[in-house]
């Protein structure tokens, strides 16, 4: 099985990993990173932050440290109050000098800030530097419609061909951008974790993916060994059952300190669906084809 795993991960996209540096405490920087996904042939990762956008500090290792690798690397922003919020100008940038994902409100987002509080022992990193708190953000205006300024994100994504990802806000609030989005042509819709603070039901996130999303769940809440464990393997299997391999696919959302490498991770949940009955092209298809093809690298 491990030689069998092993070729599984060749070509393999992890499209959320969190790298340092940032206030959260992270393991390694993307030079690290991708030296240990490259090592194990993963054709391509991007690098996530909830604070800053990444892009600026993937293409400042490019020559340094990433030339050499066979591994493709991007990054992202995440619309989080420091980056500006909801941000036109953030995501311009951010798409500009090639970034892949445009997260909506992850932290910031108005349903992260209150499941934080109603449930204080949520496995989730804590800053270490004292920032100032977060304030909720939300896409609907007094009126109830979106705001203008979500319109106009959403345009810059759809222009630039570039994933938009829910980050962390609700489900009524994840359809209405959705819905907005595939109006105006945006074709890359991402499903962050839906079970994991946005609380969105197996019909939530069959509805989404017939919007054209794709369900992205992190495969950090079925590692015993990850602080951020929550469900055994099964609970995995339920869900891609629920709106089918060919729309669903699995991150990391690893990189913080403590917790298992990504490379490892993949290796023990791979194995395990697979023993639990997911057959190895659904398997391929969740971890190398369908986030290829949010990245263009497969058409």
């Amino acid at each position: 099985m491990p030689g069998a795993i092993d070729r599984l991960l060749e070509g393999a996209v992890d499209l959320h990993f969190h790298s340092h540096p940032s206030p959260f405490p992270r393991a390694m920087d993307a030079a690290a990173a991708a030296e240990a996904y490259d090592a194990a042939g993963f054709k391509a990762v991007v690098m996530k932050s909830h604070h800053h956008s990444t892009v600026m500090e993937v293409l400042a290792l490019e020559r340094v440290a990433l030339s050499n690798l066979k591994l493709k690397v991007y990054g992202g922003v995440a619309l989080n109050g420091a980056v500006g919020g909801l941000n036109p100008r953030a995501v311009d940038l951010a798409i500009q000098m090639g970034g892949k994902i445009v997260w909506f409100p992850t932290i910031s987002s108005g349903n992260h800030i209150e499941h934080h509080r109603a449930h204080p022992d949520l496995k989730f990193p804590s800053s270490e530097r004292e920032l100032l708190e977060e304030e909720p953000l939300d896409v609907f205006g007094a009126d109830g419609d979106l705001k203008p300024e979500v319109h106009q994100i959403i345009r810059l994504i759809a222009a630039g061909g570039v994933i938009l990802a829910s980050g962390h806000m609700n489900p009524r609030q994840i359809e209405a951008v959705f819905e907005a989005a595939r109006g105006a042509g945006v074709t890359k819709l991402l499903l962050n974790h839906p079970d994991f603070v946005i609380g969105a039901s197996h019909a939530d996130a069959a509805r989404l993916a017939e919007l054209g999303a794709v369900v992205e769940h992190s495969i950090c809440m079925y590692d015993e060994d990850s602080k951020f464990y929550h469900w055994p393997v099964e609970h995995l299997v339920e869900w891609i059952e629920a709106v089918g391999p060919e729309r669903t696919s699995l991150g990391s959302d690893l990189g913080q300190k403590n917790n298992p490498g990504p490379v490892e991770a993949y290796r023990k949940i791979c194995a395990r669906l697979m023993d639990l009955g997911v057959k190895e092209r659904d398997v391929r298809s969740m971890i190398s084809d369908n986030p290829a093809r949010l990245l263009g690298l497969l058409t």
